[in-house]
């Protein structure tokens, strides 16, 4: 049996790589003779799980590429969703022995991050876990969620997780696009079709053949240049400004918006032929607010690049932040940290500099933070209550943490930030003896 791929690549016949793909990229495999798959503990490819045979498959290189062979499994080896017997691999293939999925390779890195693979939120997680299959099928996906939320993210991991990584991805801003100028940037133009038509240019769908084109906020593009971008959907050709014949496409297509589509084509709008033809396979990225799950996961994902820590005080005020801006805030919160704080430990003290308070709802339940002067002049008024009590109980930490209502380990640490030398309360006590 043989497995059915579009647009597949030609793959060198020595790498082959297999990647883990059930909850997130956490390993990558290289095949390099051949390797077991089973429940045996001394396969090469272990897997402790009851729906897995002792043997239950083996891959293996030969002169022509690397096969894949079910060696009588109970409940069989499958290559994009169809049980096999024996197949020969191609790049990008999906790989399941019982409930563990792989991807096959011919390249180690994939270039897509863990993080956004995976999810501790249960909701967002069931839709992670659907990316490979919809990346490998040849329908348009649709991305609706909140501005933020990393929809160019997903679209880019679904180009590169389908048949057609090996094409260019290309993305297009509809929201840019006019009435005037739509067309050529979509379908191209030939010279001398209208002013300032100095020469012939490729629009965006023949510019990504073999590829994915991401329509990035899709919902905003112009209710007259709908209906070509329908014509062009369904029979996959387009005719550039000034041609009067028709030329192919071979295009996916992604597209992405903030926008409430649905209410749009009530509103007239949008067009309702054009929705259900988008509207296939579906993502929704959900709001940070609503994964704060993940949160931890993203900071160190986001921060650790650019080298910035936070100290637990700083990452509570900012879980408690609402984030209007969803990912994209954080990751100019994380780079403002950076700039402003470049290889220090960022503190409570800081967040105010780096968070933008003005967007937080003026009826929040958050923890204010209090303005940068009030600060300054409450931290003297705490270092000199610290000075003080060190002072009267002769550098005593203990009992000055008890009077000042401080566990010892937070007075330590005040003692630290605010540089207080104990050995200055040590030498005093000496001297009153």
């Amino acid at each position: 049996m043989r497995t059915q791929s579009l647009f597949v690549k030609t793959l060198p016949q020595e790498n082959g790589f297999l990647t883990l793909l059930n909850k997130s990229i956490l390993k990558t495999i290289e095949i390099k003779d051949s390797i077991l798959i089973g429940r045996d503990p001394g396969a090469q490819i272990y897997l402790p799980d009851f729906c897995v045979s002792n043997r239950h498959a083996r891959i293996e290189k030969k002169s022509d590429g690397f096969y894949v062979r079910d060696l009588r499994s109970r409940n069989g080896t499958f290559i994009n969703g169809s049980r096999i017997i024996e197949a020969k691999l191609q790049d990008h293939d999906r790989l399941r022995v019982g409930l563990t999925e792989y991807i096959f390779t011919a390249e180690k890195d994939m270039g897509i991050s863990n993080t956004f693979l995976s999810s501790q939120n249960a909701s967002w997680d069931q839709q992670l876990k659907r990316l490979p299959a919809i990346a490998q099928s040849p329908h348009p996906v649709l991305l609706l969620g909140p501005s933020g939320t990393g929809k160019e993210i997903l679209a880019n991991m679904i180009h590169k997780l389908s048949f057609r990584s090996s094409g260019q991805f290309l993305s297009v801003n509809c929201s840019a696009l006019t009435d005037t100028l739509a067309e050529s940037e979509l379908f191209g133009h030939q010279k001398g079709s209208f002013t300032g038509a100095q020469e012939d240019r490729k629009g965006a769908f023949e510019a990504a053949r073999g590829g994915t084109l991401f329509l990035d906020e899709v919902g905003d593009i112009p209710l007259s240049m709908q209906p070509k971008f329908l014509r062009a959907l369904d029979n996959n050709e387009i005719k550039p400004v000034g041609n009067d014949s028709s030329i192919t496409i071979d295009v996916r297509i992604v597209a992405a918006t903030n926008r409430n589509l649905k209410k749009l084509v009530d509103e007239g709008k949008f067009r309702e032929d054009l929705y259900f033809r988008l509207h296939i396979l579906q993502i929704c990225p959900p709001a940070l607010i609503e994964r704060l799950e993940d949160f931890d996961s993203l900071i160190q994902q986001l921060s650790g690049p650019l080298k910035v820590f936070f100290a637990p005080e700083a990452m509570k005020l900012l879980r408690q932040h609402t984030w209007p801006g969803n990912i994209r805030e954080l990751k100019n919160v994380i780079s403002r940290a950076s700039a402003l704080f470049p290889g220090l430990l960022i503190t409570e003290n800081e967040i105010p500099d780096i968070l933008d308070l003005d967007r937080e709802p003026k009826h929040s339940n958050k923890v204010k933070i209090i303005p940068a002067l009030a600060r300054q002049y409450l931290h003297e008024y705490e270092r000199e209550a610290i000075v003080e009590r060190l002072s009267y109980y002769k550098g005593n930490q203990r009992r000055s943490a008890q009077d000042l209502g401080l566990a010892k380990s937070t007075l330590h640490d005040r003692i630290r930030r605010y540089n207080i030398c104990l050995n200055d309360f040590k030498e005093k006590s000496k001297d009153s003896l």
